[in-house]
């Protein structure tokens, strides 16, 4: 007899389909691969219109040089690091826009402007590391549960 199981999906990352839009699997051996092999260049302008950042902007939340991000659009890929940086980015944007319901005006002002929980600064200054990183999804987190402390 077969059991039929279904794949257990946080309901923290459904926002209509980013990571399918963007073309990345969401979490497991695609994506890790997919991190190693770096991601397309698409990635990256994709990610800039639904965020609503400009490509300056998002390059610099990505530390991505001006010029850097010249030869990865001419090469049309990124490194392992800068994939990773994407995906972090990705990752914030996918559980700010959750918690804010889809209102991705709502989600680019919490993602900008300083929070409180966050020490005073904007949660695309804490982005740099993956400590910072989980500092800011553990404070979504806590937001959407109500813990403010």
């Amino acid at each position: 007899m077969t059991a039929l199981v279904k794949e257990y999906t946080p309901s923290l990352y459904t926002i209509q389909n980013l990571w399918q839009q963007l073309g990345i699997a969401e979490r497991g051996p695609k994506l890790y691969q997919a991190l190693h092999n770096g991601f397309s260049y698409s990635v990256f302008d994709k990610l800039a219109t639904l965020s609503t950042l400009d490509k300056k902007q998002l390059a610099a939340v990505c530390q991505l040089a001006p010029a850097t991000l010249a030869r990865r659009a001419k090469t049309g890929k990124f490194t392992q690091d800068e994939s990773d940086r994407l995906h972090r980015f990705t990752t914030v944007l996918v559980a700010a826009n959750a918690l804010f319901n889809d209102d991705m005006a709502a989600t680019k002002r919490w993602l900008t402007e300083p929070v409180y929980g966050l020490g005073d600064k904007a949660p695309l200054e804490m982005l740099a590391t993956s400590a910072e990183t989980q500092a800011v999804l553990d404070l979504i987190g806590r937001l959407e549960h109500g813990v403010f402390s």
